[in-house]
């Protein structure tokens, strides 16, 4: 496969590459995201989908710092920031055929970032041919990140340089688990069913910030998280994290997570028998498909003779 490629193989990233990374995905965060933290003015903040899918200067700013030093690191790599890919989505087409991609989220949980709440985050994440095998969750507020890649368990990195290694928690029956998921993503005809499932476990919620829900699961504090939204730059780093440190991720459907894909439930979950235990509980989003209709097979009939229907 690899002889057809433009280039070698290069992640996951070496030391000092991600290092660089950390350094560049702070200076973002200092120069663009931070000094304007309540501070915004409504000519700072536009909507894309809609009134609650927001946008504001320092999403742009800051990914456009982060994709010009990935470009200089990585001349050759194809680079997806989500502002960039909302009024150029057909970039997102060439994720599945790019041996190093680079996913940006340069400020995920902006409604929180512009309603001056502190519950946000960025995040980087590198897909090989589609395939997440990096993740870096930052926190501008408190200057810590989670990383980790397929060769390295998942790791909590503070001021000073303390370093945790990160476990997910030891699930147990759904009564006694906390999770997120996102009832206003769910089709308006099964909210009802769903909401009536949110009793069943010992506390559910959402922040509105992947970031900071993947980081929980990942550090053991809560056990799953529900996606119904799907995007390049949402989940990846986090599938990364939550899998390094323990966990179990697959689409809600039992199908391999992909990091270009758009459709469907993505369920992360502790371990894999709370995973089980929890797609049970959501087993309903899933839409069966129709059987498929076969006619039973026409019987022989010789010449002059008429066929004769075996129900008769």
């Amino acid at each position: 496969m690899t002889d057809s490629l433009p280039m070698t193989i290069t992640a996951p990233l070496t030391n000092a590459q991600r290092t660089q990374l950390i350094n560049l995905v702070r200076r973002a965060a200092k120069a663009e995201i931070l000094p304007r933290f309540r501070q915004l003015g409504s000519h700072q903040i536009d909507t894309k989908s809609g009134p609650q899918d927001l946008v504001t200067e320092a999403d742009k700013a800051a990914e456009a710092m982060i994709t010009r030093g990935l470009q200089v690191m990585f001349p050759h790599g194809l680079i997806v920031g989500e502002e960039h890919a909302s009024v150029n989505p057909e970039i997102i087409d060439q994720i599945a055929e790019a041996e190093l991609c680079f996913t940006i989220d340069p400020v995920d949980g902006t409604w929180n970032y512009a309603h001056g709440l502190a519950v946000f985050g960025v995040m980087v994440s590198i897909l090989r041919f589609g395939q997440p095998i990096f993740g870096l969750l930052y926190d501008p507020i408190l200057n810590d990140f989670i990383i980790a890649d397929t060769d390295s368990d998942a790791e909590l990195v503070m001021p000073r340089r303390i370093r945790r290694k990160l476990h997910t928690s030891e699930g147990g029956p759904v009564e006694e688990l906390k999770g997120f998921f996102p009832l206003n993503l769910i089709p308006e005809d099964k909210q009802s069913e769903f909401a009536a499932t949110m009793p069943r476990f010992a506390r559910a919620g959402m922040l509105r910030c992947a970031c900071h829900e993947m980081r929980m699961v990942a550090q053991g504090h809560m056990d799953f998280v529900l996606f119904a939204k799907l995007t390049p730059w949402d989940q990846p780093a986090g599938v990364v994290a939550i899998r390094r440190a323990g966990g179990h991720v697959a689409m809600l459907d039992g199908s391999e997570y992909r990091g270009d894909v758009s459709k469907g439930y993505l369920l992360a979950a502790c371990n894999a028998e709370t995973w089980g235990r929890v797609r049970d509980v959501f087993d309903f989003l899933i839409d069966a498909p129709e059987p498929e209709q076969t006619e039973a097979p026409a019987r022989n009939t010789f010449p002059g003779e008429e066929a004769v229907d075996s129900d008769a």
